[in-house]
Order: C-alpha cells, then structure tokens, then sequence
C-alpha cells in the first residue's frame, strides 16, 4: 500500500491543550504535512459526496468496499471521470476493506513486470491464502495495448479484482477484452452544492482546517465558480486562500518568563480573532477557472461539436464561449481555423457566398499573426458566420450526387461534351452538335449536360435564406432554358 493514499491521517493535532496553558497561536497547530485534498479524503461510502448513482445498495462499488454482504462477489470495473470527481477517494475507501489486499500501480511509472509481479502474488494470496488482491491502475488510459494484454489472464481468472481509473473515454483508450471483462462506472462532475460541502466541511473538521479560519460567503462563492467541478482543485485552493490569510495575521507576540504577553491587558485570547478568508485572498490563490479539456478525448471532440453546432444554429454568444474555451484550453488555433472553413461551406454556402472568404481569410491571418493575437481574426469570423444566412443546399447536393456516382448511375458522358481536341475525336463524334452558350441569347444554350440516366435530376436545390431566395428563381429559369421546357 502506497503512502499516497493510506497515510495515517487521523490526528490533526496530536497534542491536548491545558486550559490554564497559553493559548496556542491560530493555525500553528501541528498537522499532518499531507495537502488539504489528501486529508480530507472520505474514509467510507457515506461520506462521498456525488456520484449517487454509483452507491446505491448491490451496487458493484458497494461490494467491493465490504459495505454490502448480497450473494454477488466483486467485480473488476473501470472509473471513467474528469479530474477532481472522486475516482482516486473511491479506490482509497475500497482500500478499507475487510479480507483484501489492495495494491495500487500508476500507468505513469509501472510496466509489464510490475503488472505480471502483482498477478503472480494474488494468485499466491487466492490459492494459498484464500484473500482477494485488489489492484487499483490510475491512469489506465496511459497504458500500451502489450501492458493491458498483460492484465487480462489476472481479471479473467479473477486472480485481481482491477480497478482502473481513467480521464479519456475507455472506449478509444482501453482495449475491448479488457472492457469485456470489466464494469465500466461513468463519474460525474460534482455539482456546486457537492462542492460547497465539501469546502464546509474542510473549514470545520479536525483533519482539515480545524476551524482555525473561517470562509466568507464571497471566498466560498469565487472558489465555487472557479473550480471547475474539480473537488481536488477547490480544496487546494481553499488551502492556499487561507495561508493567504494566515499571512496577513500579526505575528504573535513574545511571551515573558511567565508565559504572559506583556503587552496584554486582561484576557489575552480576547485580541486573538480567527482570520477570514476574503474574496481577495481566493482570488490572490485562484484567479483563473479550471478548464476541462483534453486535446484527444472527449472533450476535444463535445466542445468543437457544441461550437460549430452553436454557429449552424446562430447563437453566435454560445459560438463564442467555446471559442473560449478551446482558446483557454491551449487548441490549435489552426485546428479552429479549419473548422471555420468547412461550417461556411457546409452550413452556410451560397447564403452568404462571403462567409467562406472570411473563415479562409481568418485561418490566413491565425498563421501570420500567431497567437494570442489571432483570437481576434478568429472570434471576427465566428461573428460573421454565426449571423450569417444558413442553407446546406451545396453541401447536400455533392452528397446526393456522390451516392448515385457510388450506386452506379454515372452512365456515358454525351458525345456532343465530349473532348474534340485530339486527332481522330472528330470521327467518333466528339463534341458534333455542341452549342457554345456564349453564342446563345442570354448566354445559355438548351442542350443536354447530364448522362442520360441522369437527366432532370435536382441536386442542388436552393433555400429562401440570404442570397440563396435570388439563386432560387434564377435557377428556375436556367434550368427551363437548359432543358427545353
């Protein structure tokens, strides 16, 4: 058992206070050396916050933690979650129980030898010893295919019950025999309520803060709104507000021989006043949100859908907030440009012939400016194509048309069409009969174009929106011309 996790946290203090002693000064209590998001790590189920939906009574964590004695044993599963929503605090109270040996491996540092050491030695425990190893992966996920092959024979035959945890979506990240024999459990991000708990509880309890400072409403809500749902986060920064605080206070006075204050009058402890944590020392210890955002998971993916789905859609203030966020998030702002690129013409097109000119215009000035000036030509263009006429009519028709080209009506192109500029095409009848359009009236020649199978097919069929509405009715007689109607 690694001491990361199972360091004896119990004493906050380890010293009994005699009340006719002088007072001690706030906050120099001795306390374990452990970060304020380690000491505060739930001992039981009943103490999570969140994740409800996990805990319920049979449920699979349920067992594993010894907390529920039904018929089922414990299965292997997966804790698929963002930073900061309990999967390491879930595997620390599993850790607590009864008849198992825990063993925790980091896919950061371990490999396949350590893997296959901990199988050889849970087997030993089950045949020998008749005792459960539970084998906690952090950071599956970082994992090679090899390294997770490895795992499969120890799951499959139960000599470990695996509990892996991961931030990417097990499904592009975890090989399928591994998923197959496995329960994959979906964490959720804590909501602000959990938070807010939890910030509580750590001002009071003897293992956090002791009550030695005190959260105002303004600190708690600025810790609130910048955390991110990330618990971790919150806590670490609540920790760091109040040594902001502490800071601040004045240092305590020398004592005489007698253990007195001199500069005392009456009862000492009456001038003692327990700091505050303000807004300023939150912000002085946090002063930017947490930003959820992997550059080749989820998040990569379901932020750049909501944004060109805010832009198809016109909300143009929705558009620019993911614009934010990938911009916080560190995105390539050339992988932003291209996306601007293909939403003009898919969702916009001949509405608004400009919209495309700007994204590609935006996407130029992203490469010759950098960053983090070219958030400026990038937020101009999804200004612009957000109020912009939408109309897929262009983007539909090559859709149609590649699937008649696939499904096979892509029959003869017409001789009349045909080139004519090689010897010997004049007698294969290339090009006899053309009319050239520029010698017609109006400059459109009533002529046959398609393939035969292929004539008075529609493709491209124009909307009412922006310029498209003066397309329409003037495709509507180009193709009365065109087709002899």
């Amino acid at each position: 058992m690694t001491g990361s996790l199972f360091d004896d946290l119990d004493a906050p203090d380890g010293v009994q206070h005699d009340d006719a002693a002088p007072a001690r000064p706030a906050g120099r209590g001795r306390r374990s050396r452990a970060p304020l998001a380690v000491r505060m790590r739930p001992r039981r189920l009943d103490e999570i916050v969140g994740q409800q939906h996990l805990l319920k009574p049979g449920s699979p964590l349920q067992v594993l933690a010894g907390e529920d004695r039904g018929p089922a044993g414990p299965s292997s599963i997966i804790l698929w979650g963002p930073p900061g929503t309990g999967k390491t605090t879930l595997a620390h109270v599993i850790a607590r129980g009864v008849s198992r040996k825990f063993v925790e491996l980091s896919a950061i540092t371990a490999g396949v030898k350590d893997v296959r050491k901990v199988m050889d030695e849970a087997l030993t425990d089950r045949d020998l010893h008749g005792r459960t190893t539970v084998l906690f992966l952090d950071e599956i996920h970082r994992f090679t295919k090899a390294q997770q092959d490895a795992l499969l024979p120890g799951v499959e035959n139960q000599w470990v019950v695996l509990v892996a945890a991961t931030t990417e979506n097990p499904s592009f990240s975890v090989i399928s025999p591994l998923l197959s024999r496995s329960l994959l459990l979906t964490l959720q991000p804590l909501e602000r309520a959990d938070i807010g708990a939890l910030l509580d509880r750590a001002v009071v309890d003897p293992r956090g803060l002791n009550g030695e400072v005190e959260l105002s409403a303004e600190a708690r809500e600025h810790l609130l709104d910048l955390c991110g749902g990330d618990a971790r986060k919150a806590l670490t920064a609540l920790e760091a507000a109040a040594g902001v605080a502490f800071s601040e206070q004045p240092a305590p006075a020398a004592l005489d021989r007698d253990g007195h204050d001199p500069g005392e009058e009456g009862d000492g402890d009456s001038d003692r006043s327990v700091p505050v944590i303000t807004r300023e020392h939150a912000e002085e210890a946090l002063d930017r949100a947490a930003v959820r955002y992997d550059k080749n998971g989820d998040q990569h993916y379901d932020v750049v859908s909501a944004f060109i789905k805010s832009i198809r859609g016109s909300d143009v203030d929705a558009a620019m907030h993911y614009l934010a966020r990938m911009i916080e998030a560190g995105e390539d702002p050339r992988f932003i440009a291209r996306r601007l690129i293909i939403s003009a013409s898919e969702d916009i097109g001949t509405a608004d012939p400009t919209a495309l000119q700007t994204a590609v215009a935006a996407a130029d000035a992203v490469q010759l400016i950098g960053m983090p000036e070219g958030r400026i030509p990038l937020a101009q263009a999804v200004a612009h194509l957000a109020t912009a006429p939408k109309s897929n009519a262009a983007y539909s028709a090559i859709n149609e048309a590649i699937a008649d080209v696939r499904a096979g009506r892509a029959g003869p192109v017409p001789l009349h069409l045909r080139d004519a500029h090689y010897p010997g095409a004049g007698q294969l009848g290339h090009g006899r009969g053309y009319v050239y359009s520029h010698d017609e009236p109006n400059g459109v020649a009533a002529q046959q174009y398609p393939p035969d199978e292929l004539v008075g097919t529609d493709y491209y069929r124009p909307t009412e929106h922006g310029r498209e509405r003066e397309i329409a009715h003037r495709l509507e007689i180009l193709r009365g011309i065109v087709r002899g109607r």
